[in-house]
């Protein structure tokens, strides 16, 4: 029997359109193959609908044709006001960059509705998307990061305190809202003006904001990590290039005209081997699955890590295969190492306090 795939993208971080775009990717590529797709798009008011989405196109004229209204159940995808299962679902795959997709409330709900998914999982994601927190994993893994400091809303109310920190580290800084990806919000302070500046844009994006060590003249290296065979399998490393201070939203997917990498990077040898093993330690040290990439930084001889990505661009097809029948290979397999491992359900234990009389009234001790 043909087994259902559920793709969803979508939702209503600030990344939702990249996301459509990485969706429909994954939903054209696997059309055809042993699987039935279902694309599933997270409506930016909230909830969920599928349809015969195919183009890109379609999403940005607003006609995306008939829509079913579905929701998750156990194992299934669900319809209609008493809940008939419109399809079940045999793995899930997450193209949401950002948000609640990428922040793992979607995996959260896939694993408590018993979903098998060939996405990263909840803690995985959560710590990818707070780049305050992967930091301090990194660091914790024995991984290299920029200096860097974090400063919350707060935290901004008393701005003096902050200023006085910013220029003891020394500018340029570069500031970041905490949780947005696809380098949104991201501003280059060269003075203390362009600092407010840059706090203050952050602040309308995000509640918290990461102030980092600027590096003038800093190589920007990729490397992807998936699970295929129940080994950990990593692409070759990519070198992105940018004609700004650092790559920009609009050169990652509007101009394409200053973007443009080297794949593989041209690294020495003991450089690249010693990235591909920073991506390694964070894969199988956060529990791997599905696939990622990790951005770093390179200047001299020394790399540093930038970004864990658990929803990545277009899925990192593109570093793992560089035809749309590779990239087709690279999913499916994706989907294979899902099914042919689910997590293991453990046991639950019970106290059975309920049954014994401990508690009377409204929770009181007797």
């Amino acid at each position: 029997m043909q087994k259902n795939v559920a793709v969803f993208f979508g939702g209503s971080s600030n990344e939702r359109e990249i996301s459509v775009i990485t969706g429909l990717l994954a939903v054209n590529l696997l059309r055809g193959s042993k699987y039935r797709v279902i694309p599933v798009y997270l409506r930016p008011e909230g909830g969920m609908t599928t349809g015969e989405y195919r183009n890109v196109s379609d999403f940005a004229k607003g006609g995306r044709g008939k829509e079913t209204p579905v929701r998750l159940g156990e194992k299934c995808l669900l319809s209609g006001k008493r809940g008939k299962v419109f399809a079940p679902i045999d793995c899930a795959l997450n193209c949401c960059h950002g948000g609640i997709g990428e922040d793992g409330t979607l995996s959260a709900l896939f694993t408590y509705y018993k979903i098998v998914s060939a996405s990263p999982e909840a803690p995985m994601s959560a710590i990818g998307m707070d780049k305050t927190l992967s930091k301090l994993m990194a660091r914790g893994l024995g991984i290299p990061t920029v200096r860097s400091f974090t400063v919350t809303e707060k935290k901004w109310e008393a701005r003096e305190s902050v200023l006085k920190e910013a220029e003891a580290f020394g500018y340029p800084l570069i500031v970041k809202p905490a949780k947005l990806g696809s380098s949104i919000g991201i501003k280059v302070a060269r003075d203390e003006g362009e600092f407010i500046a840059a706090m203050e844009l952050a602040f309308r994006l995000d509640s918290v904001a990461l102030v980092e060590e600027y590096l003038a003249g800093r190589r920007d290296i990729n490397c992807a990590a998936c699970r295929v065979g129940g080994e950990t399998a990593l692409s070759p490393l990519e070198e992105v290039f940018s004609g700004e201070e650092f790559l920009t939203f609009s050169e990652k997917y509007e101009t394409h005209a200053g973007r443009h990498s080297r794949i593989p990077a041209d690294l020495p040898a003991e450089l690249a081997d010693r990235i591909a093993s920073y991506t390694r330690t964070v894969y199988e040290a956060l529990g791997g699955r599905g696939v990622i990439r990790i951005d770093f930084l390179v200047k001299g001889e020394e790399a540093f890590f930038n970004e864990l990505n658990t929803v990545p661009g277009s899925l990192a097809c593109y570093l793992f295969g560089r035809s749309l029948t590779e990239n087709r290979y690279f999913l499916i397999s994706l989907i294979e190492e899902a099914m042919r491992n689910p997590p293991r359900e453990k046991e639950t234990l019970s106290s059975g306090i309920l049954e014994k009389g401990v508690f009377a009234g409204k929770g009181r001790k007797r």
